[in-house]
């Protein structure tokens, strides 16, 4: 039995589907019954429940060979820090109860560092935790900003015929497809192949500029026209405040593009942490969704 936090999320249902099809038992865990059902239907055993209840989370963990975990990403707390760290604490104490051996936890590059990274140090001090976990066999997964955060832009292309964002154009930086993350928690997963303490890195196919990806989406979705504006940060703050974000995620999210910008976090691709689907992929969903919203 393999348990998945967040199986209704971006990652952890291609996670459920991905150990489903390879025939893995699987338990899968949501807040919402019927986004569940999709996943119960398809053979995964689910349970729903609050993942701030650490005796929810410990009886999920019970049992399981392995387990996949992940800070949910509630971008409208007021303390989105606090936030991190109450559900990293809780996942840590859920860990410990159940006796579970094995644990592939999403994170993120950049996670290595304490400070000034913003969203990021939420996931640094998780790190920290589950490191001191004394006898359970850890993965984290280091993967970079998503393709799929650019479904978030489509609002404003149809608006505006923009895509806008505080990192610089030119910044060449590492993107990847979820489904890629997926596959490689699904594989750490099953294998268990790890002692100790263990991190992967996943940078996506290759690194791209925002200019780049805009003429990609541009290309896909017919809209020669399209550009890339770089906000400057009191207006992607307010921005983000407006599309109904938190100040506080808002603030965390201007440090984490700074960090980019500034180059404190580095890349070092490698075959081994290099991922197969490419950005032309992805933007022919981006388009299909574009059509369909």
């Amino acid at each position: 039995m393999i348990t998945i936090m967040g199986a209704t999320g971006n990652t952890g249902k291609k996670i459920v589907k991905s150990l489903l099809a390879s025939g893995e038992k699987v338990r899968a865990l949501g807040r919402s019954e019927s986004k569940l059902a999709e996943l119960r239907s398809s053979g995964a055993e689910t349970m729903t429940g609050d993942i701030a209840d650490a005796g929810f989370l410990a009886t999920a963990f019970r049992g399981a060979d392995a387990v996949y975990t992940l800070l949910a990403d509630d971008r409208r707390s007021p303390d989105y820090r606090a936030q991190q760290d109450r559900e990293g604490e809780v996942i840590v104490k859920a860990v410990q109860e159940s006796g579970v051996q094995y644990v592939v936890a999403l994170s993120s590059l950049g996670a290595d560092l304490s400070e000034g990274t913003g969203l990021l140090v939420g996931l640094h001090n998780q790190e920290e935790r589950l490191k001191k976990l004394k006898g359970i066999n850890v993965l984290f997964l280091r993967p970079v900003s998503f393709f799929e955060n650019f479904y978030d832009q489509l609002g404003l292309i149809k608006q505006d015929g923009i895509i806008a964002d505080s990192v610089i154009p030119d910044l060449a930086i590492p993107m990847i497809a979820a489904r890629d993350i997926a596959e490689a928690a699904a594989a750490a997963l099953r294998k268990r192949d790890w002692k100790g303490t263990a991190v992967r890195e996943l940078l996506g196919q290759r690194d791209l500029s925002y200019v780049e990806a805009t003429r990609i989406i541009a290309e896909h979705i017919g809209k020669p026209d399209l550009t890339y504006v770089q906000l400057p940060p009191a207006d992607m703050v307010g921005a983000l405040v407006q599309a109904g974000l938190s100040e506080s995620f808002a603030g965390l999210y201007l440090e984490l593009t700074s960090a980019f910008n500034e180059r404190k976090i580095t890349v070092n691709r490698t075959p081994e942490n290099t991922t197969p689907t490419t950005f032309d992929e992805f933007a022919g969903e981006l388009a299909s969704a574009y059509y369909t919203a």
